[in-house]
């Protein structure tokens, strides 16, 4: 016994002191709302980590006194000296910073982008998004994205996003933890969310943490706000194509909240008065987003939350004709309309077991629907008697999600923070029915093609520790398991995940990761800007599931003022990605799988990126350098091809600087290599059945391999200025801005024409998007 007493005195004071947990909460001062990934941080023994999604943090130390410091990009920093004698709890409030002043709260952060054992990574702050000058006065969070480096924008104006080589359906978008399956308004041309109600949006290009899962290239991760916790307040605004309301505030004050966000455009109105001038009938185009959430604390470790959007586009016209010959009256109406959106919904229970142990219980609910329909009727009155025809095609299709998720997260020390959990999902599919309904006096006939569902099952498990295992060393490790049930059948994967950071000197880290992928949802396209046509189809015994491993390596630093540089270099294999067949048609087929390809794919390249989030100027500049490749036995006589979106290089250069209290000005700049089309080098005249082999035969087109011509480079430059101004009730302001301000003819499509000059065919160009002027007016109470 003796001996064991004199070796407890000679141990080291760390092996033997107890320690104590800090916990509590990060919230914005001003409205409550939580502040995802804030700095907690202790000045004295160097120990900190950061605040979860839920704005929750957990800081075990040994029993000392604690200089603790919690600082946030944009924010005034806290800081308090404390005696650490027991578990304490301590909830921070912060202020805003001043933009005006050079104020940045990066020099004492418990991470900075070197010391982040995540890659392949990018926070978008919301301020930041909102002062980058918008397309038609809409502030559009996809648009913010595609200005980052590893990602490109597809055809002009449009709001989808194609990562490091992938497909828009490889992208995990999640709005508030929910995938919304179509992100696209006005067939691409914005993205559904609406800035005004959201808190977070984060970027992950690779290395992906355990916990995510089901897509190959990407995820988004897009928070919602909670709403107001201390006073009822409101935002909007009125631009040239929509305008939006967004209000908030306690349901019972610092206890619980709401908020609701809605946005519509008005094209349908505006344009109503001439539509009545040319035609006996109606037509329009609209769309709107409303996004609802609630919260409220049960206790001082419960809390629950409540969030949905509903979102829907619409483009219906009609047209009635009546004329009279030899004594009869006819009737003629017609009819198109063409109709998708999606909806989500939220139940989440947050639960605090201990200082160390947080959960979230999650169920939800998401549904993706397209309708397509055409209406032709037509009566004819001769002597009275009335003669009636009717005929109706309806094209509709979708997806539908029920889902529920567990997770806990477990901080025992400073050195470990543990994730884990498990999801399940029952998915319902409706690849595509065709309704066809003929009617006349004597007979009806009413039928449906391809009237069926498929119901599949999505399981999925995963751990992950964010482990420093020193000073100079730290990795996050974990295991994504999944499986899926489909048509009596089942697939599985263990994905292995892995990232690491290693100070190479004081300022600068070498991160490495790799990840393994796996998705069993495919997406049939025809096209690349989003159309609503789009299919989602379950992996099947005949289409298996898509598969992708990605390795990336690069440097990271923080440097003075705020700014941040990362270099990164990656290499991405996707295996079992699919096509359609040469002729394929995706709208009548009944058996998809029979209409499909499968195939592999791979990118590679580098990027550069340098950004500062806070201070009067913002900004970054971004430059990917990058390869992508396809390869289908039955395309292309088995050769590779390059991707339709395979860009050389694409830059982006975005600033915003405030010049006093009431004006901001902005400006971007981007520059990409021409996508990829295929053309043909040769035409000549072929027999055909319907003009036997005449002169008049039909033309017939010879392509030496996809994707074999480059249209002419993008650039344009895009300039903003908001002025705002404070008043008794709130505050007003004005958005003022010009798209493509010197009016570059960028190539949206190349068309076969006639040259009427040398009178022979020519391939010409057709550009969307001239220089574009905006204005939107913004008020806040």
């Amino acid at each position: 016994m003796k001996y064991l007493l004199l070796w407890l005195l000679f141990l080291p004071a760390s092996m033997i002191a107890q320690t104590h947990t800090i916990s509590g909460y990060v919230k914005d001062a001003e409205t409550g709302e939580v502040l995802i990934g804030a700095n907690v941080y202790d000045l004295k023994t160097l120990q900190g980590t950061a605040s979860n999604r839920y704005g929750f943090f957990s800081l075990t130390l040994p029993e000392d006194s604690v200089f603790l410091r919690v600082s946030f990009v944009g924010y005034q920093a806290f800081s308090r000296v404390i005696l650490l004698d027991r578990d304490m709890e301590i909830n921070v409030e912060l202020p805003l910073a001043n933009e005006l002043e050079e104020l940045v709260i990066q020099g004492d952060a418990v991470e900075k982008i070197e010391e982040r054992s995540q890659m392949s990574s990018i926070n978008l702050p919301i301020r930041q998004i909102k002062s980058i000058p918008a397309f038609l006065g809409e502030v559009d969070v996809l648009k913010a994205v595609q200005l980052l480096p590893g990602v490109q924008s597809g055809n002009e104006g449009s709001s989808g996003i194609f990562v490091r080589g992938g497909s828009p359906d490889q992208n995990l978008i999640l709005l508030d933890g929910v995938p919304v399956y179509n992100v696209s308004h006005l067939f691409g041309f914005f993205s559904v969310f609406n800035a005004d109600a959201i808190n977070n949006v984060e970027l992950i290009k690779g290395g992906f943490p355990a916990r995510y899962g089901g897509r190959l290239s990407s995820v988004l991760d897009i928070t919602m706000k909670e709403g107001n916790l201390k006073k009822f307040s409101g935002s909007g605004s009125i631009g040239v194509v929509a305008s939006k309301l967004t209000l908030e505030g306690p349901i019972v004050k610092d206890k619980g909240s709401f908020i609701v966000s809605g946005r519509r455009t008005y094209l349908d109105l505006l344009a109503r008065p001439f539509i009545k001038r040319s035609i006996d009938g109606n037509a329009g185009y609209y769309f709107y987003d409303f996004n609802v959430k609630a919260n409220y604390r049960l206790g001082e470790r419960d809390r629950i939350y409540l969030s949905g959007y509903f979102g829907l586009d619409d483009f219906y016209f009609k047209n009635t004709d009546t004329y009279t010959y030899n004594g009869e009256i006819t009737r003629d109406v017609y009819g198109a309309g063409l109709d998708w959106g999606n909806r989500t919904a939220v139940l989440r229970w947050n639960h605090q077991f201990s200082p160390k142990l947080f959960s979230n219980l999650t169920l939800n609910y998401s549904r993706y629907q397209f309708n397509t329909r055409v209406e032709v009727s037509e009566e004819t009155i001769v002597n009275g008697q009335s003669d009636k025809f009717a005929f109706l095609l309806r094209y509709f299709s979708g997806i539908r999600d029920w889902g529920g998720t567990y997770t806990l997260d477990f901080i025992p020390r400073p050195s470990h923070y543990l994730k884990f959990g498990g999801s399940a999902v029952y998915h319902t599919f409706k690849p595509g029915t065709v309704q066809l309904k003929i009617e006349n006096q004597q007979n009806e006939i009413d039928t449906s093609l391809n009237n069926s569902f498929t119901e599949a099952f999505e399981y999925r498990l995963f751990i992950e520790d964010d482990w420093r295992i020193s000073e100079l060393l730290k990795i996050n490790a974990g295991v994504h398991l999944s499986s899926f049930y489909v048509d009596r059948e089942w697939f599985y994967s263990i994905e292995p995940r892995l990232s690491l950071r290693y100070m190479i000197a004081d300022g600068l880290s070498l991160k490495a990761s790799y990840s393994r992928m796996n998705q069993y949802i495919h997406l049939l396209t025809n096209s690349g800007i989003g159309l609503p046509t789009d299919l989602w189809v379950p992996a099947t015994a005949r289409v298996i599931p898509e598969q992708s491993w990605q390795v990336a390596t690069g440097l990271a630093k923080s440097m003075k003022h705020g700014i941040e540089l990362s270099v990164e270099a990656y290499y991405k294999s996707m295996d079992n990605i699919i096509e359609y067949r040469e002729g394929a048609n995706f709208l009548l087929n009944k058996g998809w799988e029979s209409q499909v390809v499968s195939g592999r794919g791979w990118s590679y390249g580098g990027e550069f990126f340098l950004q500062k989030k806070s201070g009067k100027t913002t900004g970054w500049i971004a430059y990917t350098l990058s390869w992508t490749y396809r390869q289908f036995e039955d395309l292309n006589f088995g050769k590779r091809f390059p991707f339709k979106y395979d860009r050389r290089h694409d830059v982006s250069v975005t600033i915003a600087h405030r010049l006093n209290e009431s004006w901001q000005l902005a400006a971007t700049w981007v520059y990409g290599t021409g996508n990829a089309i295929s053309l043909p080098v040769a035409v000549y005249k072929g027999s055909s059945g319907l003009y036997g082999g005449s002169s008049y035969g039909l033309p017939v087109y010879y392509y030496p391999e996809r994707n074999n011509y480059r249209m002419r480079a993008y650039h344009r430059l895009d300039l903003g200025a908001n002025y705002s101004k404070k008043t008794g009730w709130g505050q007003w302001g004005l958005n003022i801005g010009a798209y493509n301000v010197y009016n570059r003819k960028n190539p949206f499509f190349i068309y076969e024409g006639l040259d009427e000059i040398r009178g022979s065919r020519a391939f010409k160009q057709v550009s969307l998007f001239p220089v574009i002027p905006s204005l939107a007016l913004n008020f806040e109470f």
